[in-house]
């Protein structure tokens, strides 16, 4: 099927393995020589592995597949299974990782921006974010309004946005709050 496949004996020879940071899912059975899949998933849980997990059982119930799926398992898969109704679930599981890491590059990359902004830069971001204009920044700042022009255009040109509303969406995937106004 053209995949790239890794198996292991048991829970514990694949955390003694170095950690994977490509794309991928895993497959856990429920039942497993050692640690249950159930308690691996919670390990990887632990430790912020957050490669998605697909369940297979021939020994499970309703109430443990609701469990797995809570603690963010993509599927849980009833033996027998069609070969096809796994392989779509892995292939599912793939596409989830690979938009899930392409979404915590943005957000490396929006930070490493961020950080070069300067403490003025990033007070004026917060501000900027609110939908205030410059005049009215400069007023709580108290600073004067061409400060104010010179920082927010500095802000723009190295967060590489060109509008507000980019501006307020690049903020927001970086979870940056809007001062509090009192």
């Amino acid at each position: 099927m053209g995949l790239n496949v890794e198996a292991f004996a048991s829970a514990d020879s694949f955390l003694r393995r170095e950690h994977y940071d490509g794309v991928g899912c895993i497959v856990l059975d429920v039942r497993m020589p050692g640690l249950s899949g159930m308690d691996l998933q919670v390990e990887l849980s632990r430790a912020d592995y957050s490669m998605p997990i697909i369940f297979i059982t021939g020994h499970g119930n309703i109430p443990m597949s609701v469990q797995a799926m809570k603690k963010g398992a993509v599927n849980f898969l009833a033996k027998p299974f069609d070969d096809e109704e796994l392989l779509q679930a892995v292939r599912e599981a793939i596409e989830k990782d690979r938009s899930v890491k392409a979404e915590r590059a943005k957000v490396h990359d929006i930070r490493r921006r961020i950080d070069m902004l300067t403490p003025r830069e990033h007070e004026i971001l917060r501000h900027v974010i609110t939908g205030m204009l410059n005049k009215q920044i400069a007023l709580k700042l108290d600073i004067a309004e061409k400060t104010v022009k010179i920082h927010r255009g500095r802000v723009m040109e190295k967060l590489s946005v060109n509008s507000v509303a980019e501006l307020v969406r690049l903020a927001e995937k970086a979870g940056i709050e809007p001062p509090e106004y009192k």
